[in-house]
């Protein structure tokens, strides 16, 4: 993974976000989260964050928010959306989402684990 763009303000809203839910980040250069083999948000190397929604959600989010899909490597992410810097900011708010991002991961079906 390329290292990511994103300001040390963007990377510490992140972390907050997800102490907000109680959930663990993973990943040095690239922060994330995953379930099961799953990843569920991250912090893109262009430098923004993305939530994996449900398509409701998802739907209702983009909506809600004037929010885009995620694009990374220039394709766009199925199911995920690029959260806006100004809701990175509102952690109640957004912290809503991000527990239903887990809350979706939690139905996808496992990856198998590459570890030995």
């Amino acid at each position: 993974m390329a290292k990511s763009e994103a300001t040390e303000e963007t990377i510490q809203l992140y972390a907050d976000l997800l102490k907000s839910v109680g959930l663990e980040q993973k990943g040095k250069n690239m922060p994330y989260t995953s379930l099961n083999g799953n990843m569920f948000s991250f912090v893109a190397k262009e430098g923004y964050v993305a939530i994996r929604l449900s398509k409701e959600d998802k739907e209702d989010f983009m909506k809600k928010y004037n929010a885009e899909p995620a694009i990374s490597y220039g394709a766009v992410m199925n199911g995920y959306v690029h959260v806006p810097d100004s809701m990175l900011k509102k952690t109640n708010e957004i912290s809503e989402y991000m527990q239903k991002s887990f809350e979706f991961a939690q139905t996808l079906k496992p990856k198998p684990t590459k570890k030995k």
